[in-house]
């Protein structure tokens, strides 16, 4: 008998359009409620913090999360504006019982979604959530009636200024090195890191130029961010000279993208290649790994080898390369996407801003260019295509699916990589293909896509 399967939550929490369930006024007094049962059960005086993107929704889910929390008897401190990451290091710093954030990270503005560390500033384990979605259904089906509060407008507070000081405080204080001729243009994707990477990297002393720093609630990764990482590239290439790095931050940056100082986009797996030997050199990579996921490039694994480094594969998710990492024990770890976990420090979860500071230590100690660091990685083409579904069936359970998958394999022969998966926050089925010839890449990949558009396509 299978062990049933989590409804609301995805690898990142709840998410969905704002105004729409799971994301309506109701039940997301239910999701605050049944999560303020579940921290007293741990703890008859459990505390929160909260904190939210720039979407225009931010503030009324957070006051009715907040409700709910209340509601059940749990104490809630809000952050305001503060990047993902953020709210898990004030959770684990401030003893609270878990920390909650308001955001739907690289989505449109249209949509949000609900996150949730615990009081040790890691993401619930699946099993956590998957308790604490049953309770919402009950809750769901049984109101409590005249208890359930109106939905009211959302105060516009701007939370606890110092709450967002310690964080960047403790930022600024976590990576050593002298960062004042970095020159730097940075995409805050008019989000959550407008908050703090102004006043962070102020503090460290880096020359820095902000775009897409003026969030209007609708312009979140609007022609920007992480999703753009070409945006900032092309105004460091037409800039030349001026500046030695690009950093492109998503939503709510706990991750980042990066270009060099030619305008050449450089993602999460060459920041892992950089990293990982830097931390070999200092003798502080543990046991030689990494973890990465399914989606990193075969390139990466080539160049890592050839410094000695194993790197092993975690499903997708940030959450799952935690689970790795501990697991294992490794350092480091992280997603093509930008999301890099450095467990050599205090840090818990993808963190956008501490990445980037890594990054410019690295160079300003070595002396080195971004293009320098990371000039022997050997790119595999490769292609993702996206097919929305109507259904998310396992594809093992679709013969003319994994007809197409296993044919695609064979026909690779070990020299190239395929790997079908859903998202775990959109209706969508994702066709990663790798391989060294790019023709072969992209009709591998599209007569899986076209096989799982006929059985399973909106």
């Amino acid at each position: 008998m299978s062990s049933p399967t989590r409804q609301l939550f995805g690898t990142d929490g709840i998410r969905g359009v704002a105004g729409e369930f799971p994301l309506t006024p109701e039940s997301t007094f239910a999701i605050g409620r049944a999560l303020g049962h579940d921290l007293l059960r741990a703890s008859p005086r459990a505390r929160v913090v909260i904190g939210q993107d720039t979407r225009e929704s931010s503030g009324w889910i957070a006051d009715r999360v907040t409700l709910g929390l209340a509601s059940a008897g749990v104490g809630v401190e809000s952050a305001g504006v503060i990047t993902t990451p953020g709210v898990a290091y004030l959770a684990r710093s401030r003893a609270m019982a878990a920390g909650v954030v308001i955001s739907a990270s690289h989505n449109p503005w249209t949509d949000n979604g609900i996150k949730v560390f615990s009081g040790n500033g890691y993401k619930l384990p699946d099993a956590r959530e998957l308790a604490i979605e049953q309770e919402i259904f009950a809750l769901l089906q049984n109101p409590l009636g005249n208890d359930v509060p109106a939905m009211q407008p959302a105060p516009s507070l701007p939370g606890d200024a110092g709450l967002r000081e310690a964080y960047i405080h403790w930022l600024a204080a976590g990576v050593p090195g002298d960062l004042q001729k970095m020159r730097v243009l940075v995409d805050c994707a008019n989000g959550a890191a407008t908050a703090e990477a102004p006043g962070l990297f102020r503090k460290r002393g880096i020359q820095a130029t902000f775009i897409h720093s003026a969030p209007d609630g609708k312009n979140i990764n609007e022609n920007c961010g992480a999703l753009h990482p070409a945006t900032v590239a092309e105004m460091v290439r037409k800039r030349k000279g001026e500046f030695d790095l690009g950093v492109t931050f998503d939503g709510d940056a706990d991750r980042a993208l990066f270009c060099d100082a030619d305008g050449k986009v450089v993602n999460g797996d060459a920041v892992l290649l950089v990293a990982g030997r830097d931390l070999q050199e200092r003798g502080a990579l543990v046991g030689n790994m990494i973890v990465a996921t399914t989606m990193s490039n075969m390139g990466l694994e080539v160049a890592l080898r050839r410094s000695g480094i194993h790197m092993t594969r975690a499903n997708v998710g940030d959450k799952y390369v935690l689970e790795e990492m501990l697991k294992t024990g490794a350092t480091l770890g992280g997603e093509q996407s930008g999301h890099i976990l450095f467990r050599d420090g205090d840090a818990t979860t993808g963190d956008g801003l501490l990445t980037a500071l890594r990054l410019m230590e690295i160079m300003a100690r070595s002396r080195k260019s971004l293009s320098e660091l990371v000039s022997d990685l050997r790119v595999f083409p490769q292609t993702i295509q996206n097919v929305r579904v109507r259904e998310k069936v396992p594809f093992r359970d679709v013969p003319e699916i994994q007809k197409a998958i296993e044919s695609a394999e064979r026909e690779l022969d070990g020299n190239g990589r395929v790997v079908v998966r859903y998202s775990g926050t959109e209706a969508l089925a994702r066709v990663m293909v790798e391989a060294e010839s790019e023709q072969r890449m992209k009709t591998l990949a599209a007569g899986i896509a076209t096989a799982i558009k006929n059985r399973l396509g909106a």
